[in-house]
């Protein structure tokens, strides 16, 4: 009887679990909450897969760590830049800037579905009301990361976790850490050259001391275009030629698109020392010009390329090298010799 009483009992406990509903399954996260560098709490998409850019620094930037989730373009490639960018990227269609020249289209970023909106760089004192009013028009989560020259190694961090791209951003970091230590080693070793960085259609135009556009030349060398109100505009300030006179650098750099090849024989240029002697240099251009406008991630390479022109005797770095590597890294593009060379007039 006690046997037949016990196997009763597991018998009702058997048909009472397998009776028993099944316990409720965990929904999957598919979103995540970000907190931007301006420290708004924004809902994102746990995987991304659909970015636009802000303008055309933040888009220098996400084209290293994230070309092929791009939707479109802040701005178009040059021409001359086709060579070194894939075909797939070099034709996204153009959906313009939140600041600068090119006004966002904003139907066409609409059309074109980003999950995201991302804004690099220095933040600008209306940065939330900005991305705000950008996530009103479009409906669409826009976020800012703050990236100056000492924190886009961690700008670069931050977003490899956010895209599921880890070691890339890794990799990006450690080239920016790489290129400020390699760069200040040099300078440690050697008195900073004066310069001048001139621009505009008859040259002169300046990139004054402490402005915006002239962080590289600031750092690398003595920038003596010392002007009381410094314009933040690319286009630099307007002087006259016997200003650049009273100035007379030991080296002068021109724009990509100035008057660098019309210079060389012209008499009131020769008055310059730098001209003179043969000091005078055009700053490589192409995908971006390499020291400023905008002065995005490419600032890196226009340190590595400035010290070694200055101060050839104090570098420690292949500029070949180093080049080739940001040109992988940062366009997917492998560098030849030539190709060096063509950039670098040499």
């Amino acid at each position: 009887m006690k046997k037949l009483t016990a196997l009763l009992i597991i018998l009702v406990f058997v048909l009472s679990a397998c009776s028993a509903p099944a316990p409720t399954p965990v929904p999957e996260e598919t979103t995540q909450v970000f907190v931007d560098s301006s420290g708004r709490s924004i809902e994102l998409p746990l995987e991304i897969t659909r970015i636009a850019a802000s303008g055309q620094m933040a888009q220098m930037f996400l084209f290293a760590i994230c070309p092929d989730l791009l939707v479109g373009l802040a701005q178009p490639w040059s021409e001359a830049s086709e060579q070194f960018i894939h075909t797939e990227y070099y034709q996204l269609p153009v959906l313009g800037q939140f600041y600068g020249v090119g006004t966002m289209n904003m139907e066409e970023v609409i059309k074109s579905d980003p999950q995201v909106i991302i804004d690099i760089g220095e933040a600008k004192a209306s940065i939330v009301e900005d991305m705000d009013a950008i996530m009103e028009q479009v409906n669409i989560p826009t976020i800012h990361i703050e990236a100056t020259t000492e924190t886009t190694a961690e700008a670069y961090r931050i977003l490899g976790k956010l895209l599921d791209r880890e070691e890339k951003g890794e990799e990006l970091a450690s080239f920016v850490e790489g290129t400020l230590e390699k760069v200040n080693m040099a300078l440690s070793k050697t008195e900073k050259t004066s310069l001048l960085y001139l621009l505009g259609n008859n040259g002169l135009n300046v990139l004054a001391k402490t402005s915006f556009h002239a962080e590289v030349m600031d750092l690398v060398s003595d920038n003596i275009a010392i002007i009381e109100q410094p314009s933040f505009k690319g286009s630099g300030n307007e002087v006259d030629f016997e200003q650049l006179l009273l100035w007379n650098p030991e080296v002068i750099l021109f724009a990509p698109d100035s008057i660098y090849d019309q210079i060389n024989e012209d008499p009131t240029w020769l008055q310059l020392n730098a001209i003179a002697n043969q000091r005078y240099y055009k700053v490589p251009g192409v995908p971006y010009n390499w020291v400023t406008n905008p002065p995005s991630v490419n600032i890196f390479l226009g340190m590595l390329w400035l010290t070694d022109l200055l101060y050839p005797e104090a570098v420690e770095y292949d500029l070949f090298e180093e080049v080739a590597t940001y040109y992988n890294l940062f366009y997917g593009h492998v560098l030849t010799q030539a190709e060096f060379s063509q950039l670098t007039l040499r």
